[in-house]
């Protein structure tokens, strides 16, 4: 398989991997009323997944760098598999928290190896492709909802995860039969986990700016039906902000990567941060929903030009036989702060108010946008070296 096409196939893979965290949304509440789970319990079973996934990215994420990125990728689909064949037939909360937890595992443990076979596969292409992974990821995890909504009820509850089921084992058997760039043998590292890298000035660098991302989103979209409730807004304003939060990063995910390949990640993410922070700011203050959309709009242009750049910059700093551990710790880093900041903005909205909570927010993006650059020193406004300066270590 040629390297345009193995990096088609990771992307496909990544799409379907995607729509396994994005279809339960609209079966919340056929689960409640088919199984009598309660509300709580559905919220424990969306979050073990994602707290799963956290896990797996730290602790398991790294041994594909050790000669087994394309072993873990496909043991990681083959757990999603038994995951969805656990929710689709589950019928009780345990059934459901297990299923959950196996898909999360999965993720976790395969997500990373697919992006470092991506990164070093086509070290030239590596702000694009990392765009193209970033927007399949949103589009699959959009079309999850869809494709319950579809199939649920002429199909039942299992139909969803059945159909996941099997595009998963579709592309596992694809993958399966194709070579992959490992580490050799010499350079694999002895590190059991990622942390180290954190030693690394310009991976800490990008990281913070990846966890600046990751609070903003994760304030944004626990606060936004809120707050346009809260401002009598029309229902399809406060119902679709998250989802069209999520389009222009889809769609222009590929030319942000580009953009942040081509002028720096370091730079096109401090510049995209500091005009989030701008915009975050104004949701605390602006008055109405129509003044809050024109923000809005100018917020998720500039998201979908700049959230690539973490990535980018992490896949720049990080040594070639280390990028499935450094993918995984961002990835995992940003799981975590998205969720605590979603935990913490609806507190701070209750006893502090709307203006403080986009303001506190607003400055610790702008801190650990700031601290990113200085760890970053003189790499802050490198660009992404050609393939002669990173050479893809294959075994």
């Amino acid at each position: 398989m040629n390297i345009k096409r193995l990096v088609l196939t990771l992307q496909v893979a990544t799409a379907i991997m995607s729509m396994t965290y994005g279809v339960m949304f609209t079966m919340l509440d056929d689960y409640r009323d088919e199984y009598g789970i309660s509300e709580s319990g559905l919220g424990l079973v969306l979050a073990i997944g994602f707290f799963a996934a956290f896990v797996g990215q730290i602790t398991l994420a790294p041994l594909a760098d050790r000669g087994h990125a394309k072993r873990m990728m496909i043991m990681g689909f083959a757990l999603v598999v038994v995951g969805c064949l656990v929710m689709a037939f589950g019928t009780t909360l345990i059934a459901l928290l297990s299923g959950r937890l196996i898909m999360g595992v999965g993720s976790g443990m395969s997500l990373p190896a697919l992006r470092k076979i991506v990164i070093v596969s086509d070290p030239d292409n590596l702000g694009s492709n990392m765009g193209r992974l970033l927007s399949v990821d949103i589009a699959g995890f959009a079309l999850g909802p869809m494709l319950s909504a579809v199939l649920i009820g002429p199909f039942g509850l299992a139909s969803p995860f059945l159909v996941i089921s099997a595009a998963v084992v579709g592309i596992t058997v694809a993958l399966s039969r194709v070579s992959v760039p490992e580490t050799a043998h010499d350079d694999r590292p002895s590190e059991r986990f990622a942390f180290d890298l954190l030693r690394i000035p310009a991976v800490s660098g990008g990281v913070l700016i990846g966890v600046a991302l990751f609070i903003m989103i994760g304030t944004f979209d626990s606060l936004w039906a809120i707050m346009m409730e809260d401002l009598d807004a029309a229902d399809w304003i406060a119902n679709m902000g998250v989802s069209l939060f999520a389009i222009p990063m889809a769609l222009l995910g590929p030319y942000g990567g580009r953009l942040a390949q081509r002028k720096g990640p370091y730079r096109v993410g401090a510049i995209g941060m500091t005009v989030g922070a701008v915009c975050m700011t104004l949701y605390g203050f602006l008055p109405t929903p129509a003044l809050m959309l024109v923000v809005f709009f100018v917020h998720i242009m500039n998201d979908g030009f700049t959230v690539t750049s973490a990535g980018v910059a992490v896949g720049m700093a990080a040594p070639p036989e280390r990028q499935a551990g450094a993918q995984g710790l961002l990835g995992g880093v940003q799981t975590l702060m998205g969720g605590l900041a979603a935990s913490l903005a609806g507190w701070s909205y209750d006893h502090l108010g709307r203006g403080p909570t986009f303001v506190i927010t607003a400055a610790v993006m702008l801190a650990c946008t700031a601290s990113g650059l200085v760890l970053a020193g003189d790499k802050r406004w490198a660009v992404a070296p050609s393939t002669n300066e990173v050479e893809p270590a294959v075994h």
